[in-house]
């Protein structure tokens, strides 16, 4: 997996409380971090109002199939990509039809 550096802004309360977490478990700032966030992103993953929204995002082509698969896992995505395909077939005849 590889690495992306990030720049955004933290309250000076939060960057102090992950610095001594950090001393004390022997980590370093991104490691808590990056922790952190995962931890965060594991539990609202489990909610599935998430799901469905990013479900939503991915119909209407705001995310990539390869970001919705791994929020969702392969298999769903897989569903999902069927689902949407078979979608946009039944759009396009219904806009054929209308023009006749």
């Amino acid at each position: 997996m590889g690495t992306t550096r990030v720049n955004f802004r933290i309250p000076d309360e939060l960057v102090e409380k992950a610095d001594v977490a950090a001393k004390i478990t022997h980590k370093n700032r991104t490691e808590i971090v990056t922790e952190a966030l995962q931890s965060y992103l594991d539990e609202i993953e489990d909610e599935d109002a998430f799901n469905e929204e990013i479900v939503e995002l991915y119909l209407e082509d705001e995310i990539s199939f390869d970001v919705l698969k791994t929020f969702i896992g392969r298999q769903d995505a897989e569903a999902v990509r069927t689902s949407k395909a078979v979608l946009d077939q039944s759009e396009n005849l219904a806009d054929e039809l209308a023009g006749l």
